[in-house]
């Protein structure tokens, strides 16, 4: 078995078990994304959301990205952040994908970029349309898209909340977006609760910030660790 990558095709996984797409996000110093690689990460992100305490410079972010493998994702995480400039910030830190963690996904047609694109869906939103007839299947078409991302934010805390959204109620969504898309969640995960979560949920990739952070903005590495080994550890079960 195999995951799909950005572009739909499928990627042969070690020992041809399913490898979930694993992301560590909020990074800020060099030393944090370097134990996230070292304990098996696919990718690091990086928040450009001025109200959050994982925010970075790009200056930072380029320094980092260049002491990072090719073969590691370099995620951006953008809110509500004009195109144009998402792009430019991506070239200037080599980002190899951008993420849009706002209200984007109401009219995504708007935010095409130079990089593959995750679009966050509010899950209490998501949870919401299923009850009421199932609205959120009528999805926009998402431009550069390299997969959707569920999280428990909202807009007055977009993310890094360490809650979990109804994973119940949201199943059902998740199997449904991965007839046409990959799909990462986000929103409360940590070392105790990712293999569950993986198991139950079955998604494309999993996505960590607080879950594995010592304070806001900073890392345990033990956490990091944890995290990777839990998912990796529910893969080798699951397939």
């Amino acid at each position: 078995m195999g995951h799909p990558d950005f572009t739909g095709n499928w990627v042969l996984a070690t020992d041809n078990w399913f490898m979930t797409w694993i992301k560590i996000c909020g990074m800020t110093n060099l030393e944090d994304a370097l134990v996230a690689v070292e304990a098996g990460a696919d990718a690091v992100g990086f928040v450009f959301y001025e109200k959050s305490p994982r925010c970075v410079g790009v200056e930072i972010v380029r320094e980092i990205v260049g002491k990072l493998p090719e073969s590691v994702d370099k995620i951006g995480v953008f809110v509500n952040e004009l195109p144009e400039r998402v792009s430019a910030i991506a070239d200037e830190a080599g980002l190899t994908a951008v993420q849009f963690h706002g209200d984007e996904y109401r009219s995504p047609a708007r935010y095409v970029v130079n990089r593959d694109a995750f679009f966050c869906l509010p899950a209490a939103e998501m949870v919401c349309d299923l009850r009421g007839q199932g609205v959120f299947w009528a999805l926009p078409k998402f431009p550069n898209l390299a997969g959707l991302l569920l999280d428990s934010g909202t807009q007055e805390e977009r993310g890094g909340t360490g809650k979990t959204f109804a994973w119940g109620e949201a199943r059902a969504i998740v199997a449904g977006l991965l007839r046409f898309h990959p799909v990462v969640i986000a929103g409360g995960l940590t070392p105790s609760n990712v293999g569950w979560a993986v198991d139950f949920l079955k998604p494309w990739g999993v996505d960590v910030a607080s879950g594995v952070e010592a304070r806001p903005g900073k890392k345990d590495p033990e956490k990091v660790r944890a995290f990777v080994r839990a998912a990796r550890g529910m893969d080798r079960r699951t397939s």
